[in-house]
């Protein structure tokens, strides 16, 4: 089942940043760590979302919460953008200091 924004999934990946001012060293090293605890208390957020969509779809004959799968989709988002910023792929942080989208 196709979903409603995987139209916009690449813009929102991909698109146009933000103009941002650079961090020096040290400050983008402490968002770094911030954000790489950020992105495990994320993996922690995944891992419970896929097993309370299992139950879901267990109990609902195949049928996916579809709160749940557009959370899903927000969370993966996000981690693509705090991954960007961790490489250094792009100078725009996620949210909390920028729009979620």
């Amino acid at each position: 089942m196709p979903r409603n924004d995987d139209a916009n999934l690449d813009g929102r990946l991909n698109g146009e940043q933000p103009a941002v001012g650079k961090d020096g060293l040290l400050q983008r090293l402490l968002y770094m760590v911030v954000i790489a605890f950020m992105l495990s208390l994320a993996s922690t957020v995944l891992t419970a979302i896929t097993v309370i969509q299992f139950i879901v779809m267990a109990a609902s004959k195949g049928e996916p919460n579809e709160r749940l799968a557009d959370f899903g989709t927000d969370l993966g988002i996000w981690i693509a953008k705090a991954a960007r910023y961790q490489t250094a792929a792009s100078d725009v942080k996620p949210w909390p200091w920028s729009d979620l989208d």
